[in-house]
Formats: C-alpha cells, structure tokens, sequence
C-alpha cells in the first residue's frame, strides 16, 4: 500500500512559519509518476506541484470574464424586469453653438 507524504513546512524571509503537513494514503503508483513527470515539467518537486495543485483548487471562484460591457450588463441585468416607457418632453429650441466671446 504506497503512501505519499507531503510535507510543507517552509521558511520564507528568514522567519519560520508553522505549516500544516499533508500525508496522502493509498495513492496509486501511476497517479504518483504521472505527478512526478508533471512537476518535471513545470521544473519543480512533486511537493511543489501538489502545493500549486491544491492552491487552484481550493482558489476562490473568480467571475468569468465577458465580452459585454459595463451598459450591456446593466441593461441585461434590468431588462428581466421589464420596460418602462417614459413620456419625454417635445424639444422646442433649436441647438446653437457655444459662444467663447465675452
């Protein structure tokens, strides 16, 4: 029965932090090469690659990106509601230019 041990005790910056310390039981040889060849590839241990591994894992969700913008998402966001129609007020004046000239 092969166990796998992982250890993730580590010291960063000169101070010693207390950190929990893992054993996996049972884990079966291919599994256990095939993480192996994984963190060879990634240039790291097998302790390493399992760290990163749980890390992505247990990450909080982020929310998916979108290719809608901020109005569209509001719009869509709103529009399950249902519309509103507004009366808006006749324009009686024509648009001028600005003037700059005192």
């Amino acid at each position: 029965m092969p166990t796998a041990s992982v250890d993730s005790n580590d010291s960063t910056a000169g101070s010693v932090q207390a950190m929990a310390t893992l054993t996996i039981r049972n884990l079966d040889n291919a599994v256990r090469d095939r993480l192996r060849r994984r963190a060879a590839e990634h240039g790291h241990s097998m302790e390493e690659e399992v760290r990163q591994i749980l890390r992505q894992v247990v990450e909080p969700t982020k929310p998916a990106a979108t290719k809608e913008g901020l109005g569209s998402r509001i719009h869509n966001h709103f529009a399950r509601l249902g519309g509103l129609e507004l009366e808006l007020p006749a324009r009686n004046d024509t648009p001028t230019a600005a003037s700059f000239e005192p």
